[in-house]
């Protein structure tokens, strides 16, 4: 087939480059012709683990294009992939809709006979419904443009299983002609759902709340064993042995418990904020009042470490150095938006405290935000001389230091385990002074 994805930042670029992979012809549009350079020459303008060995892959196949005239988007094919961004409003919690608005104004200006717009993108719900609207006003007499749902699951550093092996399609279609879009989702995807993947036919709000839906359950999963945590710190418990007794309960399960600084990142924060708002909007009062508490109890992880921070210099930390270790929200990204790390180092920058980072991948990024930290090139540059050590990032290579040699280059060994993924014995063993989230040991 031919495709066009609107739209190549994280979740554009990842789509368009595995929508090529699947064997369609690709055309990728961006307003910014600095990326779209980059990713016509085969760089890829973030780190995701395997793109851009299959960018440059699929460029030679000729499969694969981008440019940033819309007009030859609308003349390339007639299935076009929505997946620009949503970012949280600057007056409020509620999703910026903005470039959503723009880019299919753009767009249908251009569009001759029958389209189909499939959006990708997090929406509040009834966005979908809108647009059909505003398509239907804009289009050109005898061009007929419908609207579809396909909400996205990425997990950054796994972005290209996601798309490929996704663990489910989410279909939403709009209810006078379900069929035709239907029909066309299932031949996007008849790769991927002849692997056996579940697909779920919706209708549009559905679709659009799948997505918000699923991240307010993991959002507040991951706030839950955080005050849990609080309550192993308060009685002695460990909350790493509670939460893998509570994994082996099947309704409940392992995954995102654990407990450690929150998520961050430029998804899950501002989902479920927008999520939130618009719950709120129709008149609802549950998500918004218990993502209220999620969002509160997550915040506040950041600023409890910053506290165990200044604690251990009396409170006097003007002038103490302090390592944080891990700028990207997660490993395997370069991505800091709300970066819980970064939280922490400008915030003890900004009382005093002489603060150096290391990550393995966000520097530059992390360097553009907050210049006036510190940067260093290897994590034992990184731990040289300082007297207190965050760990806010669980990148393998931190997991896995040796805690003897670690200790050689501080001054005072303190170890701050933000994510609880240390071998606290080990650390504890060496001479340092660990301190989990909830855990002791």
């Amino acid at each position: 087939m031919k495709l066009t994805v609107i739209g190549t930042g994280y979740l554009g670029a990842t789509h368009a480059v595995c929508m090529a992979e699947l064997g369609h012809e690709v055309l990728g549009v961006d307003i910014s012709e600095e990326r779209i350079e980059a990713l016509r020459a085969g760089r890829v303008p973030f780190y995701e683990p395997g793109l851009a060995e299959k960018l440059s892959a699929n460029l030679a196949t000729g499969r694969l294009d981008f440019t940033t005239d819309i007009a030859a988007a609308a003349r390339f094919a007639d299935v076009h992939f929505l997946t620009v961004g949503t970012p949280q409003h600057s007056e409020g919690r509620s999703a910026d809709l903005s470039q959503v608005h723009g880019a299919v104004t753009s767009l249908v200006r251009h569009m001759q006979g029958s389209h189909l717009i499939i959006g990708k993108s997090t929406v509040p719900v009834g966005t979908a419904a809108d647009l059909q609207l505003m398509v239907s006003a804009l289009a050109a007499p005898s061009t007929e443009i419908r609207i579809a749902w396909n909400p996205e699951f990425l997990r950054e550093g796994h972005a290209i299983a996601d798309t490929l092996h996704p663990d489910r399609i989410v279909a939403g279609v709009p209810g006078d002609d379900a069929g035709y879009a239907e029909n066309i989702l299932r031949d996007v995807y008849a790769a991927t759902l002849a692997q056996g993947t579940p697909f779920i036919v919706t209708d549009l709000e559905t679709a659009e709340l799948v997505k918000g839906a699923a991240n307010a359950f993991l959002a507040t999963k991951i706030s839950f064993i955080n005050a849990i945590a609080e309550i192993c710190d308060l009685s002695g418990g460990n909350v790493t042995d509670l939460a893998r007794a509570l994994g082996h309960d099947d309704r409940i399960g392992r995954k995102f418990l654990g407990a450690g600084l929150g998520f961050g990142g430029g998804c899950l924060p501002k989902d479920i904020r927008a999520f939130s708002a618009r719950a709120e909007q129709l008149g609802a009062t549950g998500i918004p009042a218990l993502l209220g508490s999620v969002d509160d109890i997550n915040l506040g992880q950041r600023r409890a470490v910053l506290d165990t921070v200044v604690r251990s210099f009396d409170g006097a930390v003007a002038g103490r150095r302090v390592t944080v270790l891990g700028a990207a929200f997660k490993p395997n990204s370069d991505d800091i938006r709300d970066s819980p790390g970064l939280f922490i180092a400008g915030s003890l920058a900004r009382i005093g405290a002489d603060v150096t980072v290391y990550d393995p991948q966000a520097m530059e990024p992390s360097k553009r935000v907050l210049p006036e930290l510190t940067y260093a090139p290897t994590v034992y540059d990184a731990l040289h001389p300082t007297e207190a050590v965050v760990l806010a990032t669980e990148w393998r290579e931190f997991i896995d230091l040796d805690p003897v040699e670690a200790a050689c280059h501080v001054d005072r060994p303190l170890m701050i385990d933000g994510r609880n993924c240390l071998p606290a014995r080990a650390w504890i063993d060496a001479g340092w002074d660990y301190r989990g989230i909830g855990r002791r040991y």
